[in-house]
């Protein structure tokens, strides 16, 4: 009988101290932007060819460049920011593939505003792809090289 009481009991103090919706202070509201990203990896990638170098082969990725460009797609639309920044224009990315080809360094160009926030973005989505290049040779010796990927956006904006 005691355990029905505490019970009913608990069950109306749920009630009395229950917020009433129309108590609700509805003056803050959040509005919700979402930057609509559209990509254009352009082809083929530029390899810089080094000073001095008799036999150079470029570096090259396992599938080729349609298969990284699709994986870089994929990527950037998954964990790029696109609500920190809007993007417009022509950027030019520089890869570093090491002599291992380990993609080591990713460099943007031009800087515009928040663009090193974006830079930063590319190279965690460059470092994100587990798949090494074949790296560049040099007189049969692997190098250090330089792969340049020039890429279009184009943003929109809308009010969620």
């Amino acid at each position: 009988m005691k355990t029905l009481a505490l019970f009913l009991g608990l069950f109306a103090a749920n009630f009395a101290f229950a917020q009433d919706l129309e108590d609700r202070d509805d003056s803050f509201i959040v509005e919700n932007n979402k930057n609509l990203l559209k990509i254009d990896i352009k082809e083929p990638f530029m390899q810089v060819a080094l000073k001095g170098c008799n036999d150079f082969q470029a570096a090259s990725f396992e599938g080729g460049a349609a298969a990284y460009k699709d994986i870089l797609r994929k990527y950037m639309y998954t964990y790029l920011n696109s609500d920190f920044y809007t993007l417009t224009g022509d950027f030019t990315f520089t890869l570093t593939i090491d002599a291992m080809g380990k993609v080591t360094d990713v460099a943007g160009d031009p800087k515009v505003l928040n663009s090193e926030v974006f830079f930063d973005d590319m190279q965690y989505v460059v470092r994100r792809i587990k798949k090494n290049w074949k790296p560049a040779m040099c007189n049969g010796q692997a190098v250090k090289s330089e792969m340049k990927l020039k890429m279009n956006f184009s943003s929109l904006s809308a009010d969620m």
